[in-house]
């Protein structure tokens, strides 16, 4: 250092790459945020219509709704993708289309949502990393197993406190409800063989769900207009359509190109504290103390299993 001069302090400018990369987290995490918080309204929405409306109805406003939105989509890779087997198209329409939305549906019948929240999106990657081990030989790391390890106790927690309880009303609806996770995991493993993105999956599973639901569907839906419960109605085919059917898949899409699959997946594990706190707001149902620790085993479960806590090498 030249004799008289002083060590200056310079602030370092931020380069465009890291602004970027901070733009980037910011706007994924926030579509990760509206996203999961868009799917534990789903919850606590379809828990609500299904003691109020035919099934077939919400079904119909599930589906119709994003079929009609995204006709362009389906019109232009047809019902049949091309290049897709029966099987795929079959495994992908039954495990995430209407078969799987009236099993799930039919078990927020009889289930609290608070134990629905963490038994839907805490099995689903339980079951799909099973059926990848038994179809692909996929190991899961050590952190992963943790997590499924996890998920497991909170299951049991739940389901052991109303075996425990002799409580016979609610064990139909997490049959249903286990049921359903296991389709989600069938469509998982068939979506990867299916070559289609995120929307054109949305899109060609909209148009064959309101293919099959739409002769069950068109006549409760009369019924219950002309029955004046029009604005529960308007209330599903927001929420149910538009938000879950629509926005939730175009936002999660954004928060995997912004974040990554593992770091957006991770989000999943605030759906289970969110269906608690939306269905003590808007349905009146506190949580019991095995609910709730069923919904921290399996929070922490789903945060670990998805793999967003992973050490990864700098050329993966």
């Amino acid at each position: 250092m030249r004799k008289g001069l002083w060590p200056i302090a310079v602030m370092e400018m931020p380069t465009p790459a890291a602004l970027a990369s901070r733009r980037n987290i910011l706007i994924g995490s926030a579509s990760a945020l509206a996203t999961v918080l868009i799917w534990a309204g789903w919850v606590v929405a379809t828990r609500h219509a299904a003691q109020r409306l035919d099934v077939s109805v919400v079904g119909l406003l599930r589906f119709g709704i994003p079929a009609l939105l995204l006709a362009p989509v389906w019109w232009r890779t047809g019902l049949w993708p091309r290049g897709m087997s029966r099987r795929v198209l079959i495994a992908i329409v039954a495990g995430s289309g209407v078969p799987f939305f009236l099993i799930v549906t039919l078990g927020l019948r009889f289930a609290p949502a608070a134990e629905v929240g963490p038994l839907l999106p805490g099995t689903m990657p339980l079951f799909v990393a099973v059926m990848a081990y038994g179809l692909d030989r996929e190991r899961p790391s050590l952190l992963r197993k943790a997590g499924f390890v996890l998920i497991a106790i909170g299951i049991a927690v739940i389901v052991g406190h109303e075996i425990a309880l002799g409580a016979g009303a609610t064990g139909p609806g997490h049959l249903l409800v286990l049921t359903g996770a296991l389709l989600w995991a069938i469509y998982t493993i068939a979506f990867r063989r299916s070559g289609l993105s995120a929307v054109e999956g949305a899109a060609v599973i909209a148009a064959w769900s309101t293919i099959l639901v739409l002769p069950f569907g068109v006549l409760p839906l009369i019924e219950a207009l002309a029955h004046g419960r029009g604005g529960e109605v308007a209330v599903q085919a927001l929420v149910q359509g538009g938000l879950s059917g629509v926005v939730a898949v175009v936002l999660f899409g954004v928060a995997i190109l912004r974040l990554g699959a593992s770091r957006a997946a991770a989000f999943a594990a605030l759906i289970p504290a969110l269906v608690a706190m939306l269905a003590i707001v808007f349905l009146g149902e506190v949580p019991s103390g095995a609910a709730l620790m069923g919904i921290a085993a399996t929070s922490a479960g789903v945060a670990l299993a998805s793999g967003a806590f992973e050490r990864r090498s700098r050329a993966a």
